[in-house]
């Protein structure tokens, strides 16, 4: 594993350049352009001394339904590292473009909340690819932490669209999985009534974007997202992740797990409903159409207790 330290966040725009270079043909001969590696590299980005910019994160709480604290909310730490996650992707010896890709399951630990005012060390590393019935998988693992310490941490696992490997894929055996989450075994709130109905409009996908700068043309608009396959745009996974734990913020523990697992994609504009139970010492909640009852996502929240300390205590 190689690390590099970062001096700054990296630029935004530059790198969705490349990311969609990719789909030019022949782009991929290009040195910096991402295509010509055949696996995952082994590579760790580490930027420090991030600081939150107030008004950016009071922007993001408006668009996501939190209220505004002097804490983060819980999956804003995803905003810091997106850069980081976007030039992970975007490097040369990467094996695709980041453009088109699907988020399709998400897991946050949060040791504890972060003050608006620390200043973070964030770290990025990518997993190995995995095969999936839908093409093949790959997680982006992120470590947020201040003074030494890890106090957020999260894996996002993304899909790239294709025909389902046969046998062998970068060293993984065995039969093609669904995913690894828990949440795809149990889900509760399928039968749960609705506790809320949102209504989310043709611009979501933009107006997310905007405060957090995740520009994937699947999110944009309707015409970008065809062009990739879908037929309209798309909700973003952490907008609809982040709108989940608005609406459960003022039940959550300082420090938890929240896992999710992203199911059929939410085509904007849409009406959906919200659920969610509580038993087995966490919660369970849910994500749904509001008419035909297509399920878009499952999740589950859990207190957190740090196993380290545990041992230590006893």
């Amino acid at each position: 594993m190689t690390t590099r330290m970062l001096q700054r966040p990296p630029s935004i725009l530059p790198l969705y350049a490349r990311a969609a270079a990719p789909m030019i043909p022949g782009a991929s001969l290009l040195p910096f352009v991402p295509g010509r590696g055949s696996g995952i590299p082994e590579i760790e980005l580490e930027l420090e001394g991030i600081q939150p910019d107030p008004e950016k994160v009071a922007a993001y709480a408006r668009a996501c339904g939190f209220a505004l604290r002097d804490h983060l909310p819980p999956t804003y730490p995803h905003v810091l590292a997106f850069p980081l996650h976007m030039a992970v992707m975007a490097d040369g010896s990467f094996p695709f473009g980041a453009v088109g890709l699907v988020h399709i399951e998400n897991r946050i630990v949060q040791r504890r909340r972060i003050g608006i005012g620390e200043e973070l060390t964030i770290r990025v590393r990518p997993t190995k690819l995995e095969p999936h019935p839908k093409g093949r998988t790959f997680s982006l693992v992120t470590e947020a932490g201040a003074d030494g310490e890890t106090l957020w941490e999260s894996t996002s696992t993304m899909l790239r669209r294709g025909k389902p490997p046969a046998g062998r894929v970068d060293g993984v055996d065995g039969p093609i999985r669904q995913g690894g989450l828990d949440v795809s075994a149990r889900r509760p709130t399928e039968r749960a009534a609705a506790s809320a109905e949102w209504r989310l409009g043709g611009d979501l996908g933009r107006r997310y974007a905007a405060v957090s700068g995740d520009r994937n043309p699947i999110h944009m608009h309707s015409l970008s997202a065809k062009a990739l396959g879908f037929p309209r745009a798309i909700a973003h996974g952490m907008w609809t992740k982040a709108r989940c734990m608005a609406a459960l913020e003022s039940t959550l523990p300082d420090a938890f797990g929240v896992e999710v697992r992203f199911r059929k994609p939410v085509l904007l504009p849409a009406r959906v409903e919200f659920a969610c139970t509580t038993s087995d010492g966490g919660t369970d909640f849910a994500v749904r159409d509001a008419k035909r009852g297509t399920p878009h996502l499952d999740g589950r929240i859990e207190p957190f207790e740090d196993q380290a300390k545990d041992d230590g205590r006893k």
